[in-house]
């Protein structure tokens, strides 16, 4: 057979063309698609990221109901496209859904992901953190350090005793002195989560009824007494789920116990959304403080701009996110890992009380320096 090398050049370039159409099928770094997966069959979603690089990160959250955790999403999707890497997002359907972050664990290592960003549901995840930290990646917590707090190699997070502190301050500035009926809205009665208890005591703090924290969980103190200013009554500790039904079966059984509460503390601000609506159902809300923490864009300043939200601490859940991702790819690249704030295990990421009804002594943003940096910060 003679040679050929017009026939030989065509049959090359043929021949790359179709490995390049396999590499794109496969999702290789030029695919720009987004896919979204059905719900797993325990209740979890997973959504695969555009591929942006080769390092693999995994963003395992709570919930995708709950606005917090979606701007968590957006910022870490953001920064995923900003310094390319390959994102992949997986959720439960509610708080304390811990089967699928686990089955997300799982997969990010399977995956042979780098890292892991996660919000822990419960202590349940922590074996599989453990695995996965064996297995070579880092692992940092969003928002909720895990129990114990060395599952993971850092936690990113608001100091959450001090947002509950923040809160419970200026409700007792507030007061001036009046007898105050309080209503706990937590998060959960059934687990023990460390940012339900710092920020259920940080708010007992900040009022002067509690002075240390009891992380075995909440409801563990005098439930008559003075707070700073005059007496204090709690009338019940309710889970909500952090979230908007919850929070009103949670009120309309606190005003079962007693119809006179007029302090609504709320873990989050969905919660305090429930509660002003058993509230307003049983004709009681007017003259009632609600607080919560989260100072979320919408629905939570728009709650306080209302009224319906005397004040809120707010966090940054974007900022927890995104130095989240650039801490992984900084390690991915042979750079170093991030040290925790000095006096405390975790890197703060902040907060601030925002209000339109400042206190004096207590340290406060309007509602529309807050709208400036929600989310954010």
């Amino acid at each position: 057979m003679s040679f050929n090398p017009s026939r030989l050049s065509r049959r090359i370039v043929v021949i790359v063309f179709a490995l390049m159409m396999v590499v794109a099928a496969c999702g290789g770094d030029d695919a720009e698609t987004t896919t979204t997966a059905a719900p797993s069959g325990d209740g979890g979603t997973t959504t695969a990221a555009p591929v942006a690089g080769d390092v693999g990160v995994s963003l395992i959250l709570k919930n995708t109901s709950n606005p917090f955790f979606v701007s968590m999403a957006d910022s870490a999707q953001a920064e995923a496209d900003a310094i390319g890497v390959n994102l992949t997002v997986a959720a439960g359907q509610a708080d304390g859904d811990t089967q699928s972050q686990i089955n997300a664990i799982e997969s990010a290592v399977a995956r042979g992901d780098k890292g892991i960003l996660i919000t822990p549901s419960g202590d349940a995840v922590v074996p599989a953190l453990d695995a996965a930290r064996a297995a070579g990646l880092y692992t940092i917590a969003l928002d909720t350090p895990p129990n114990p707090a060395t599952a993971v190699d850092i936690t990113f997070a608001t100091d959450n005793y001090e947002a509950g502190q923040l809160i419970g301050q200026w409700t007792a500035a507030t007061l001036n002195g009046e007898k105050a009926v309080i209503a706990m809205l937590d998060l959960f009665n059934d687990s023990v989560v460390s940012v339900d208890y710092y920020r259920d005591q940080g708010f007992l703090n900040g009022m002067g009824i509690v002075d240390a924290v009891d992380t075995s969980g909440n409801g563990h103190e005098p439930s008559t007494g003075n707070y700073n200013g005059g007496e204090y009554e709690i009338v019940c500790h309710e889970p909500t789920n952090g979230a908007v039904d919850g929070g009103k079966t949670a009120m309309e059984t606190c005003l079962a116990n007693n119809p006179d509460v007029n302090v609504v503390y709320t873990i989050n601000e969905p919660a305090a959304q429930g509660a002003y609506d058993a509230l307003s159902a049983a004709g009681s809300a007017e003259g009632v403080i609600i607080v919560s923490v989260d100072g979320g864009c919408d629905p939570g300043l728009r709650l306080v701009a209302d009224g319906v939200i005397g004040a809120t601490s707010q966090q940054y859940p974007g900022k927890m996110a995104t130095l989240g991702m650039q801490a992984i790819k900084t390690l991915a690249d042979g750079g170093a890992a991030p040290e925790v704030t000095s006096g405390l295990d975790f890197f703060n990421t902040g907060v601030s009380l925002v209000t339109d009804n400042p206190v004096a002594g207590v340290d406060s943003i309007s509602v529309a320096e807050g709208q400036g940096i929600c989310w954010g910060g």
